[in-house]
């Protein structure tokens, strides 16, 4: 594998957790929330899914446990934004910070545990593009799926017109009848599944263990990737692959003979997120009510 198709994989499989949560969040933002405990939600998959997998012995299994810390934290986070209008902000910091802590505390010495990779036969040979896309641990091909059925959810279905509108004008959807904090509520939860999932993948998939801190602030790249791409779908991903390869060029380039600056490489992801929140940010419009609480009669 030459050095182009060793970063290209190494892009793509950085990618892949950062493109389940991505998804998750694409969905909460066109809710209308922004979704601070991203980075708490991804953390406490990653945390459960090795414990979760250490207890049963199965890394599949771990998959699942991840799922439910995720859903765990968008419950709350949840229950505290739009149900008692805490300020969701607030609401989103204290849970990174509080998941940040619990697993420090809780941190244990696992064994080595990693899902099984699947190699496509003969897609798997395609030059250059190849091994990075069809050579990847199982669950990274839900992503076939998952991606078409998020922009069904939020662009074809009821619900998704529903929540969109909870994201642009919840006062118009409050008077047709729609429940603005019950589809933020929703979407919420459903980037809480999708975003334990990633955080669950990168410990189960990718690294086989938990260490401290792990996540190391992927939660707010995703935000930043959703900003990135302008709350579209596709331009989404294309943040998400923009940050895999970041990162993947942090630690190909030392490998590859390339001598730079240590602390700049490692600060190369997180420098090209806020390059993106900065300029992509003004230059795109999101949803109208984003980030703005709901209070019925009041808003």
């Amino acid at each position: 594998m030459d050095s182009i198709e060793l970063i290209l994989a190494s892009a793509v499989r950085l990618a892949i957790p950062l493109a389940f949560a991505a998804l998750g969040e694409w969905i909460a933002e066109r809710a209308g929330t922004l979704n601070i405990s991203l980075e708490g939600m991804m953390l406490g998959g990653a945390f459960t899914a090795v414990a979760g997998a250490h207890m049963t012995g199965s890394p599949s299994a771990g998959l699942a446990f991840g799922v439910a810390a995720g859903l765990l934290v968008a419950v709350v986070h949840a229950t505290f934004s739009h149900r008692l209008s805490v300020n969701t902000y607030v609401v989103g910091l204290t849970l990174n910070v509080l998941v940040l802590g619990l697993t420090s505390f809780l941190i244990m010495r696992t064994e080595s545990r990693q899902v099984d990779k699947l190699t496509i036969p003969l897609l798997s040979d395609i030059p250059v593009v190849g091994p990075a896309l069809f050579d990847q641990r199982w669950p990274a091909y839900l992503l076939i799926g998952l991606v078409p059925a998020a922009f069904w959810l939020v662009h074809r279905s009821r619900w998704g017109l529903e929540a969109r509108a909870a994201g642009e004008n919840p006062g118009s959807a409050d008077v047709s009848g729609i429940d603005v904090n019950k589809r933020r509520r929703q979407a919420l939860m459903i980037c809480g599944v999708l975003a334990g999932f990633g955080g669950a993948y990168l410990a189960v998939a990718e690294v086989g263990t938990f260490n401290q801190n792990m996540t190391a602030g992927r939660g707010y790249m995703v935000i930043a990737a959703v900003i990135f791409g302008g709350w579209l779908l596709r331009g989404t991903l294309a943040g998400v692959l923009v940050f895999g390869a970041a990162d993947a060029m942090r630690l190909a380039l030392p490998a590859l003979g390339y001598e730079l600056n240590p602390q700049f490489l490692i600060a190369s992801p997180y420098l090209l997120a806020l390059i993106a929140m900065t300029f992509f940010a003004k230059s795109h419009r999101g949803p109208a009510a984003l980030g703005q609480p709901f209070v019925r009669g009041i808003t």
